[in-house]
């Protein structure tokens, strides 16, 4: 696939899956075995049903989630997407009660496509910032 139809695969993700809060697009979007690497992620995703597990974990907590595509760079079978991400933490997270509180978020992915689908990402999201929006770190002066 070109790497123009690669960023449409991440683009029309992003829209639908984060942005519309539609798991189910899992399926459409990325294979079975995805892995995805995450230094934060409370469990491995190693499978499409592990990734809509996950996703589900950050809709639930925040139902208002909304990325931003800052920049979306696409070479060979990798597309690099850069985010802001905003939204108000209304339930559990993980192991964190709502507290209510907004926060705007940055990072980075960048996924690994094969025949159309997305088969590997790699996930570096500023959780220090999230957790200090959230009220949770204390912010260092």
């Amino acid at each position: 696939m070109s790497t123009e139809q690669n960023k449409s695969i991440v683009r029309r993700w992003i829209e639908e899956g984060w942005n519309k809060g539609n798991v189910a697009v899992v399926d459409q979007f990325y294979t079975p075995d995805v892995v995805q690497h995450d230094p934060g992620s409370p469990a491995p995703v190693t499978s499409s049903a592990a990734l809509k597990q996950y996703v589900s974990v950050f809709l639930t907590a925040t139902p208002d989630l909304h990325f931003e595509i800052d920049d979306l760079i696409a070479e060979g079978d990798k597309v690099a997407w850069r985010f802001t991400s905003r939204g108000t933490q209304t339930g559990p997270l993980m192991n964190l009660p709502p507290t209510g509180k907004s926060s705007i978020v940055t990072g980075m992915v960048f996924f690994r496509l094969t025949d159309g689908k997305i088969a590997e990402v790699w996930v570096n999201i500023d959780n220090l910032g999230l957790l200090q929006q959230l009220g949770v770190i204390p912010v260092m002066a």
